[in-house]
C-alpha cells in the first residue's frame, strides 16, 4: 500500500492550524489552514492526499489539550521522512528532551544533539521545522533573549506560547483565550 497524507484542523486562539499526518505519524503543521499550504505540503511530501479524519482524531485532540492547559507531552509518533538527517537529529532531540515549561538555548540543544552544529545553524533548523508546536521550536531561545521565531505571526506567537507554558511571566494584557494577534 502507498504511503498518503491527510489533513486535519485545529481551532485554537493562534488561529485555525494545519495538521497532516500519514500512516506513520505527524508530518506537518502550518499556522494557516490555506488551500496553498495543503498543496506546497502535499508537494513537500511526494504524497497523495486523502480524506482519512480518523487518522488526525490524534493528534488534533492533542493539539487541543495542549491549548487547555494540558502539560504532558504530545507523544504522538512523528513521520520525519520531509527532514534531512542532521535537521532529524537535532529536532528529535528537541521533541524528546525539551518538556513543557522548559526552554533551551541555540546553543545548548546543539550540544545536546550530539550534532556539533553551531548555535547560528540550530536556529535555521528551527526556522525549518516542519512540525512546529509538536515539535517545540519555541521553547529554543537565544542566549541572551527569546530569538527569532517563524511560525505564525512571529516571535509575539513565541512569547505567547511560553507564557501560556508559564516559561515566561504573564503581561496584564495576556489571554490564555486569545493569540497575539487577535483584538483585546
Amino acid at each position: 500500500m502507498t504511503d498518503t497524507l491527510a489533513f486535519g484542523t485545529a481551532d485554537t486562539p493562534l488561529g485555525r492550524l494545519l495538521v497532516g499526518a500519514t500512516e506513520t505519524g505527524v508530518a506537518c503543521l502550518t499556522f494557516r489552514d490555506t488551500p496553498g499550504g495543503r498543496a506546497r505540503a502535499a508537494k513537500a511530501a511526494g504524497l497523495p492526499v486523502v480524506d482519512d479524519p480518523a487518522r488526525l482524531d490524534t493528534p488534533l485532540n492533542a493539539v487541543a489539550g495542549y491549548f487547555k492547559g494540558d502539560t504532558g507531552p504530545f507523544g504522538l509518533p512523528i513521520d520525519w521522512r520531509l527532514v534531512p538527517p542532521v535537521h532529524r537529529e537535532v529536532l528529535s532531540t528537541l521533541y524528546e528532551t525539551v518538556p513543557y515549561g522548559r526552554t533551551v538555548t541555540y546553543g545548548e540543544l546543539g550540544d545536546r544533539s550530539g550534532t556539533g552544529v553551531h548555535a547560528q545553524v540550530i536556529g535555521q533548523v528551527m526556522g525549518a521545522n516542519p512540525i512546529p508546536l509538536i515539535v517545540p521550536c519555541h521553547r529554543v531561545v537565544a542566549a541572551n533573549g527569546l530569538g527569532g521565531y517563524s511560525g505564525g505571526s512571529g516571535v509575539e506567537v513565541k512569547r505567547w506560547l511560553l507564557t501560556l507554558e508559564g516559561a515566561l511571566p504573564a503581561t496584564l494584557d495576556w489571554s490564555p483565550d486569545q493569540g497575539p494577534d487577535q483584538p483585546r
